[in-house]
């Protein structure tokens, strides 16, 4: 278990190499084991926490702690300074929440997940990639195409079941609230332990898109009434403070159960995620740090900030 455990972190390690280098290499830039902390140090410090997304009120209690423990101890290394800025971090987040609870999994079968997100956020290769990890856990998986605006994105779901091996359903009518019902009646009559349904990508201020997702959260519960088991929004790690406005907005369209965070790889601003975290009691579950299908992990709180920091 250690071994892929080991394996995990150096992957998620390696997919947040851009967050860390911009967090980090600008620090000891800035910093050295003969700093002097003072006014001027602590104010580039905050520059660098702000550049990296990390919003003015997290920043400000980083500071705040830099300021405290860095003033009153010999050791003011580098790695000293990582540690403290870590530690400072994972004090401030629920650890309890930012877990997956994966027994919930056996007590209801089919388990109903609702996929939601904006347009290039990365939700049908998402999805593509919650139901591998799945089916490689033994469970019986079945998507529903209920993208019914983009015809692409259904033409992306065709292509990536057949490879992954897990069944799609897809119907031709324009409202997706059809698809849905056909996937469900599948799954509870042929046993699938998974159902995870694919949305049109949403602006989150689209007032009409909104009320289309209300209607499909009210068909899985009329025909399930446990359903949907989850509700995860899936954003982009690139968009910087935009995902906050989008976590806002849905949330005032349906109960958002979790976050799952996209092309960790490519941003240097993945400060936004923690400042999410810090924020909202919703629990990051899941993070995408590449374009293959095995580039997906259990969200591990001390680990991503590990990999941040160290």
């Amino acid at each position: 278990m250690k071994i892929f455990q080991n394996l995990a972190y150096n992957k998620l390690k390696e997919g947040l190499s851009t967050t860390r280098n911009n967090l980090f290499n600008k620090i000891t830039e800035v910093m050295s084991k003969k700093a002097i902390i003072n006014g001027d140090i602590l104010e580039k410090l905050e520059a660098i926490l702000l550049s990296s997304d990390l919003g003015s009120e997290l920043t400000e209690k980083i500071i705040i702690k830099a300021r405290t423990t860095l003033l009153n101890i010999e050791d003011r290394s580098i790695e000293n300074i990582k540690k403290v800025i870590g530690d400072e971090l994972f004090s401030i987040f629920d650890q309890n929440i930012h877990s997956n609870n994966h027994s919930e999994l056996e007590k209801y079968r089919p388990y109903i997940i609702l996929i939601i997100g904006v347009n290039g956020s990365g939700k049908t290769t998402t999805i593509a990639k919650l139901a591998n990890k799945y089916k490689l856990e033994g469970k019986k998986v079945i998507i529903a195409s209920a993208d019914t605006y983009r015809a692409a994105a259904n033409d992306q779901l065709k292509t990536w079941s057949k490879r992954i091996g897990v069944e799609l359903v897809e119907v031709n009518s324009k409202d997706p609230s059809y698809v849905v019902f056909d996937a469900l009646n599948i799954a509870v009559k042929n046993n699938f332990d998974i159902v995870l349904i694919d949305t049109a990508g949403r602006l989150h201020n689209n007032a009409n898109l909104m009320l289309e997702l209300k209607k499909i959260i009210k068909v899985t519960n009329r025909f399930l009434h446990y359903a949907p088991n989850e509700v995860l929004l899936v954003l982009d790690s690139n968009s910087g403070q935009n995902v906050i406005a989008q976590v806002d907005e849905f949330n005032k369209s349906t109960k958002i159960t979790g976050l799952i965070l996209t092309k960790l790889d490519g941003t240097a601003k993945g400060g936004a995620i923690l400042q999410i975290c810090a924020k909202k009691k919703i629990p990051v579950k899941y993070l995408g740090t590449g374009e293959e299908v095995d580039d997906f992990h259990d969200f591990d709180l001390k680990l991503f900030i590990e990999a941040i920091v160290k």
